[in-house]
């Protein structure tokens, strides 16, 4: 019997379209999540109209948007919140707060809203896209810059606005009277929900979590998490309350248990399902008519909103007392309408507080400014270095703390986190002098609180290095996570001091070569390292030895790295020696007797190496083991030598080396 089901219909047409537009999205290193938006459009109504049921798709969005919120709770944590306090409570309080201001402000009187529409337009442009600007910034490495811990600090604020403003939606369309004690049951409500979070979290998830885990069924426990998410969006709904709080109330409810990553890891592949159908969704709901004649209004909306929204943010970054140049990087990266602005323009469409013409207007230009996020953060670093340039703007302090005395001969470390704090507790230990250049200032109160010599400043210009003392510094380290000013620092180091030796420490393999070009004499790529550790201990695994290890892991070093990239000729031959070696390779013990012929006589004149194929990896004499013993290392009586080679060569060396010799410890296979 043949059965025809419309809504499964356009989920397959939807999944087939968006195929080739998310793939050529990708290839172009554009978010995944424009892709679906671009699909919406071109498959919606005053697109080809290939969906014929658009309030089901909108039925599956909504769905989405529960998820998202959900696991947004469950990455949301009380402790990094008290970690980011100043930046997320400050920092997204005034640019949430500015932006609601000024862009009320600015429907009131030169849009002709009334004042409640006013009120929650300023609420739609005041959020941001926390999808895209994550997912930019974690694919171009940047989310951990200064400026992407900034950012990403203020969106945190953002999502955490959500809820106040949907709880308050209503008393805005008038569906609710305008007194105090709607204002005190709404934020009763609020506080309701993080009593709620605070009781079930220490309470009642953590037993249910431990009970299912002893089930040891994934079925079950990813049924859990999904009827934690839905079930608990689906009473706050019934309480009157947005489906999008109950799921983020039960996120932040299950980050609190131990096995929240246990969670966000099944429930993703739901999450990217359906929010790719709610950005599918966006898209469809997008008239190109109306922008097709109102595009001067919709592109000068665009316009406003980027520019508007990046200097509210760029003066409540600053605020905060970041520099100019991490004050813009951030503010470029905020400039767009976010996700949930979506939702609750929808919420207010149905509430009556927009009209359909300034829907479809507003909606265009939120869009087009998702649209262009992904341009905007990748040019957002060089363009805040030409602005300083540009305008005479001073981007940081540049003179040192005056408790620095001059100094000549030391280490200037640019950067003061992980690596700078090893590096500089080191240096202290060999009493070797240094000075350090940072630009956080929570960084900067630990240091001076420990006693470091840290100068405050941007590294990038050349008043900050003076104050370090570059010019008479034997060696830089750069060991910060922001590419661009990376660069920029090595550049002007060298320009400054032709006789300094720069180390850089760098996230990929990819940035060395233009590294090198600008005078760096060591680059020391994570992405590099990280492979040869890995490298190193699985060769340790088979038992090859350290020495031969050491031996491959500096070969590597030496030929600069080229051994491990899939372009490099040689890299074929050198894995297929490896693969031999590990195949092949045999240890054996022998100890050495009185009337030996090795006995006296050094490993160089042994010469194992070449005429057998066999090396001794270590020596153990009495109670002291010798590892890796030199060319000149010469064997005593009684001494028990470890030999390493195939079979058939350690066979022909014990022979040689000890007619009579007995061997102590058999074949051990590696």
């Amino acid at each position: 019997m043949h059965v025809d089901i419309p809504l499964l219909r356009d989920l397959v047409l939807l999944l087939l379209i968006s195929l080739p537009i998310v793939f050529v999205c990708g290839r172009l290193r554009l978010p995944t999540l424009i892709g679906y938006m671009l699909t919406g459009i071109v498959i919606g109504p005053s697109g080809l109209g290939v969906i014929g049921d658009v309030h089901a798709v909108e039925t599956l969005a909504e769905i989405g948007v529960v998820l998202l919120l959900f696991t947004i709770g469950l990455e949301f944590s009380l402790e990094k919140l008290v970690a980011m306090q100043r930046v997320v409570l400050m920092g997204g309080g005034l640019q949430v707060g500015l932006t609601i201001v000024v862009a009320m402000l600015l429907a009131r009187y030169g849009g002709g809203l009334n004042w409640s529409p006013a009120v929650f337009v300023g609420f739609l442009v005041a959020l941001s896209s926390t999808a895209i600007v994550i997912k930019t910034y974690v694919d171009r490495a940047e989310s951990d810059t200064p400026y992407g811990r900034v950012a990403i600090g203020i969106l945190l604020f953002q999502d955490l606005c959500i809820v106040p403003m949907m709880l308050f939606v209503p008393l805005l369309a008038g569906q609710r009277e305008l007194n105090l004690f709607y204002v005190f049951k709404t934020m009763a409500l609020a506080l309701g929900s993080v009593f709620l979070i605070v009781v079930m979290a220490r309470r009642i998830f953590p037993f249910l979590l431990r009970w299912l885990v002893t089930l040891r069924s994934r079925e079950v426990f990813v049924s859990f998490a999904v009827l934690a998410c839905l079930g608990t969006a689906w009473l706050t709904a019934q309480a009157g309350l947005s489906l999008a709080l109950g799921a983020f109330v039960a996120g932040v409810v299950l980050s609190e248990s131990e096995y929240s990553h246990q969670i966000v890891a099944d429930i993703l592949p739901f999450r990217d399902i359906f929010n790719g159908i709610f950005f599918v969704s966006v898209g469809m709901l997008l008239s190109l008519g109306v922008l097709v004649v109102a595009w001067p209004v919709v592109l000068g909306l665009v316009t406003l909103i980027l520019v508007g929204k990046t200097l509210l943010a760029f003066a409540a970054i600053k605020a905060l007392g970041r520099t100019t140049r991490i004050s813009l990087t951030a503010a470029l990266g905020l400039a767009q309408i976010g996700e949930f602005s979506f939702v609750l323009l929808k919420v207010g469409l149905d509430a009556g507080l927009l009209g359909g013409d300034t829907y479809q207007i507003f909606l265009a230009a939120s869009i087009l400014t998702m649209l262009v996020t992904p341009f905007l953060i990748g040019a957002a670093p060089a363009f805040g270095y030409r602005f300083c340039r540009w305008t005479g703007i001073p981007d940081a302090p540049d003179v040192a703390s005056p408790e620095l005395s001059p100094v000549s001969g030391h280490v200037v470390i640019a950067g003061y986190g992980l690596n700078g704090r090893n590096l500089a507790r080191v240096l202290r230990a060999a009493n070797i002098p240094y000075r350090i250049i940072e630009l956080n200032i929570e960084s900067i109160r630990a240091g001076k609180k420990a006693g470091e010599p840290i100068v405050y400043g941007d590294g990038t210009r050349r008043e900050v290095l003076h104050a370090a003392g570059i010019e008479r510094a034997r060696v830089m380290v750069v060991a910060i996570s922001d590419a661009t000013a990376t660069r920029r620092i090595a550049a002007l180091a060298r320009e400054v001091n032709p006789n300094l030796h720069i180390i850089v420490r760098t996230r990929f393999v990819s940035e060395m070569n233009g590294l090198y070009t600008l005078g760096v004499q060591q680059v020391i790529p994570e992405e590099f390292e990280t492979s040869l550790e890995i490298f190193a201990r699985v060769l340790r695994e088979y038992g090859l030895s350290r020495s031969y290890i050491q031996q491959q892991v500096e070969t590597i070093r030496r030929e600069g790295y080229r051994l491990l990239d899939a372009e490099c000729p040689g890299r074929e031959v050198l894995m297929s020696e490896l693969a031999t070696i590990i195949e092949n390779a045999t240890t054996t013990a022998m100890r050495f007797p009185p009337n030996a012929a090795a006995v006296g006589r050094s490993l160089r004149e042994l010469a194992l190496r070449p005429t057998c194929g066999v090396t001794i990896v270590a020596v153990q004499r009495g109670t002291q083991t010798v590892v890796n013993p030199d060319a000149d290392f010469v064997l005593e009586a009684g001494d028990v030598a470890v030999l390493l080679g195939n079979p058939e060569n350690l066979e022909r060396a014990m022979e040689s080396l000890a007619r009579e010799t007995v061997s102590v410890a058999g074949e051990v296979a590696s």
